[in-house]
């Protein structure tokens, strides 16, 4: 058989299979589900944090520089993730994906955008500074999240494959970041935000950290903030 047979072969059977679905209350592993119609059903808030005009500084800068810059800040958004509960689910270049379990998951999820914030502002862009006084160079970043069902599906082939989450919540999350180009660092989809706990929504004075916009896009209510949450 030619590769485009045994293709076709694969696809087919992918098409015609039956689903076997079972519900699940944590994010899974990879060898958790078979590579056949297999996926695990949860309700998660997927949280995706993007490095900004990434592509214009490895145009412009030395491929030590950006390496460093890649580094510093997915090392960072990771810390926090973790710290706030969240579980990281793929890199993909210069961002990073992660999903938040659990009654206070979009709580979590939230605070984790403001958190990653502050830190960017505050120790990524300063010991930045700190190493390289000439540059002028900035970090700027965006974080977009959404919750809701998913489904956890493993893809690929046999030593080459990963999951594949499959619902808005990832989409939603990942296409909020290229809002991020209006300058404002966090995205939050409207049904996240009447989840959250108040704490997440205003501040220690009683402030909003959050405004309402219109996502045109796709027509609906996104909330965004410029706020961040320091670190202790």
């Amino acid at each position: 058989m030619s590769l485009a047979d045994d293709i076709r072969a694969e696809v087919r059977d992918i098409y015609r299979e039956q689903w076997e679905t079972r519900d699940g209350r944590t994010v899974p592993d990879t060898e958790d589900i078979a590579l056949g119609n297999v996926a695990v059903k949860l309700k998660g808030t997927v949280l995706y944090a993007d490095l900004a005009d990434s592509t214009t500084m490895v145009n412009t800068k030395k491929p030590g520089f950006a390496a460093e810059v890649y580094k510093a800040y997915l090392t960072t958004a990771c810390r926090i993730i973790r710290d706030q509960g969240g579980e990281i689910t793929a890199f993909d270049g210069d961002r990073v994906m992660a999903v938040f379990t659990g009654d206070i998951k979009d709580t979590a999820a939230a605070k984790t955008a403001l958190k990653i914030n502050w830190a960017v502002e505050n120790i990524v862009n300063t010991e930045l500074k700190n190493q390289y006084k000439e540059s002028t160079f900035k970090v700027r970043q965006t974080v977009g999240i959404d919750t809701g069902d998913l489904w956890v599906a493993r893809t690929g082939i046999r030593g080459a494959n990963d999951l594949v989450w499959v619902g808005r919540a990832a989409n939603y999350a990942a296409k909020l970041c290229s809002l991020g180009s209006t300058g404002t660092p966090s995205w939050i989809t409207e049904t996240v935000y009447n989840a959250m706990d108040r704490s997440a929504k205003y501040g220690s004075d009683g402030r909003p950290m959050w405004e309402k916009r219109t996502w045109t896009a796709y027509n609906c209510f996104v909330y965004c903030s410029n706020w961040w949450w320091p670190l202790g």
